[in-house]
């Protein structure tokens, strides 16, 4: 019988549960390794509730076997090694995926590695590269360096030739970050980073997760015709900030979700991480980075360590 983690009142509880038929378009993966992403938590804290129709178990990304293919399926077998991304259900034994947002294993990735990439591949791409339209020459900035979010930015923007710059919340932290690929990272609890950032010559795009007060200073730090992309806000859903200023300096404030986009997206999204950063994954110069892995049942860990601020890079969950 497959299994899979659910929440009741706050708790992480595992329970058994019975696959519903497969869609002509789905695959059913026999799951050896589930990402563990921020949403996760806001899930369970009642915070970020799945889309209409998905599983209402925690995981949005995993990696595997494929185990069966609907009708209509052409790009995958059984038996494939692949990653996917997922509305919900990641957190099991078994997950099934729409077919579009499937991706065949690039060989040099674990199944751990694997698992921790679909998520922030997606969200990186789509809003650093396409929504903040970050070009060559050009600088980035990310808040919250040492996440898995962080990491993968940093990652992908240093293999593309950028220099990367992002704040962290310690300076074991910051320097952890520098050693992944940042050019220079700031302890937020000490340092004025926007004012740092600006006596180094600004920057041209900022991947924002905090929101709030950090609004006005992400802008401060942004070159002409600077973008900002939010894509959390976990110092708050508002934020203050000049208006006069973004005009007179051409500046773009954007910002998205992954989970709500539609099959087509998450099809369309699949196409450009396959042609822009599988290449990278295949030549050595990308490479997720994992800071913890558990076992599936002892998820409760892995989300522990990221609610405290302990992990660099991503935690996984591994088959049990």
């Amino acid at each position: 019988m497959d299994h899979a983690i659910f929440v009741s009142d706050g708790a992480l509880v595992r329970q058994e549960i019975s696959l519903p038929e497969l869609s002509p378009l789905e695959v059913l993966i026999d799951v050896q390794a589930s990402g563990v992403n921020r949403p996760d938590l806001l899930q369970r804290a009642g915070l970020y509730p799945p889309p209409e129709g998905a599983p209402q178990s925690l995981g949005l990304e995993v990696a595997g076997t494929i185990r069966a293919v609907g009708s209509e399926v052409t790009r995958f077998a059984e038996g494939d090694r692949v990653m996917a991304l997922l509305p919900g259900g990641g957190y099991a034994s078994a997950a099934i995926a729409d077919e579009g947002s499937v991706m065949t294993m690039p060989e040099p990735l674990s199944f751990a590695e694997a698992a921790a990439m679909p998520e922030t591949a997606f969200t990186v791409w789509a809003n650093v590269f396409e929504d903040g339209r970050l070009s060559k020459g050009e600088r980035l900035f990310v808040h919250g360096a040492t996440s898995g979010i962080g990491t993968m930015a940093a990652g992908i923007a240093s293999a593309l030739g950028h220099e990367v710059f992002g704040t962290a919340g310690s300076s074991e932290k910051a320097e952890a970050a520098e050693a992944l690929g940042f050019t220079n990272v700031w302890n937020y609890r000490e340092e004025d980073w926007s004012a740092a950032m600006r006596s180094e010559g600004g920057c041209d795009v900022v991947l924002d997760m905090v929101g709030g007060d950090y609004v006005p200073r992400n802008l401060a730090m942004l070159r002409d015709g600077g973008r900002h992309v939010s894509i959390a806000f976990l110092g708050g859903m508002t934020g203050e900030f000049p208006i006069m200023d973004v005009m007179r300096r051409r500046l773009t404030i954007t910002g998205s979700t992954l989970r709500a986009r539609s099959a087509a997206e998450k099809a369309r999204l699949r196409g450009e991480v396959e042609g822009n950063l599988f290449p990278l994954v295949m030549a050595g110069k990308l490479k997720p980075q994992i800071g913890l892995e558990v076992a599936l049942a002892e998820a409760e860990e892995a989300h522990q360590a990221m609610q405290t601020g302990s992990l660099v890079g991503k935690a996984v969950l591994l088959r049990d």
